[in-house]
């Protein structure tokens, strides 16, 4: 069964220091990993001075997509910490990148991960967290005379409109909770008489 999960809702950054090492973590929100890789370049190439730009993320609802990665980093002690951060907060469709700037001071493995994930942390602390539930697309079928009326009566009852368009009827996509699917199908017969035709469509998230 779809479950809710958090997201970043925009780029953020923040920096710590440990013993002289820079650990500069960037936050993105991703639906896709070409997303993803064009970040991490994007990330590399602005601190293209740093020793290692190690990243980790989680894409999909379902969080099916998951990568790390150590850049260069003893392995296990940079992409894998940073990823459990981002599991354990319920984070998906969200990439973390920490450039590291070489302080002169080795951290060891234990070092390296408590620092790697602490960046990690301090940042989703600091950014704007998204709660994004799972919903059916449902799309409402009515005729011209009642599609005005379907509308307003939509928004005001707080559903998500995604779409209208407009052919020999209206046909209004609407994102319902996939709690209230049956409740929704009543409300909307009820609302118009019986003169509308409701069908359920794919799997999406909407942002609560």
């Amino acid at each position: 069964m779809a479950e809710p999960y958090l997201t970043v809702s925009a780029f953020t950054e923040h920096e710590i220091e440990v013993r002289r090492s820079r650990f500069i973590c960037a936050l993105m929100p991703v639906t896709e990993e070409g997303q993803a890789a064009g970040f991490v370049a994007a990330r590399r190439k602005a601190h293209h001075a740093a020793r290692h730009t190690c990243s980790a993320y989680v894409i999909g609802g379902d969080r099916r997509i998951q990568r790390a990665d150590d850049d260069g980093e003893p392995s296990g002690t940079a992409g894998i910490p940073m990823l459990e951060v981002l599991n354990r907060r319920g984070l998906a469709d969200t990439i973390a990148v920490v450039t590291r700037y070489f302080g002169g001071i080795l951290l060891g493995a234990g070092g390296l991960a408590r620092a790697y994930g602490g960046a990690v942390a301090e940042t989703l602390d600091r950014a704007e967290i998204l709660t994004m539930v799972p919903a059916r697309v449902m799309t409402v079928r009515v005729g011209h005379a009642q599609a005005g009326r379907l509308e307003n009566d939509l928004r005001a009852s707080g559903h998500a409109v995604r779409d209208v368009s407009y052919g020999a009827d209206v046909a209004v996509q609407v994102g319902v909770d996939v709690a209230r699917v049956e409740e929704f199908t009543a409300w909307v017969a009820g609302a118009m008489a019986g003169q509308a035709a409701v069908a359920p469509g794919p799997l999406v998230y909407v942002q609560t």
